[in-house]
């Protein structure tokens, strides 16, 4: 279910203050971030962020497309490796 519109889109604080200092400084740094759950606003497009997924900051390049959709969209938490091999098909 989505946010009401009277509310706005959600984001963190400390991470408004990271972009703007960073924009600021012209720097292409990455921004290392914990809220996965922030929205992408139009401000963060150009900026990388490194989006903490539980076991490594993996870099997202905002883009225009992605304005309006949650960091955590775009640094999956789980791997799937494939199912488990069937013994009965044999490959070869």
């Amino acid at each position: 279910m989505a946010r009401s519109v009277w509310k706005g889109p959600f984001v963190d604080g400390y991470l408004l203050k990271k972009a703007e200092t960073a924009r600021a400084s012209g720097r292409n740094d990455v921004i290392k971030i914990w809220s996965r759950r922030s929205t992408i606003l139009p401000q963060f497009v150009g900026l990388v962020f490194g989006v903490y997924n539980g076991h490594k900051f993996l870099p997202v390049q905002v883009s225009e497309n992605m304005v309006g959709h949650k960091f955590g969209e775009f640094s999956p938490t789980r791997t799937f490796n494939g199912h488990a091999a069937d013994k009965k098909v044999k490959r070869g």
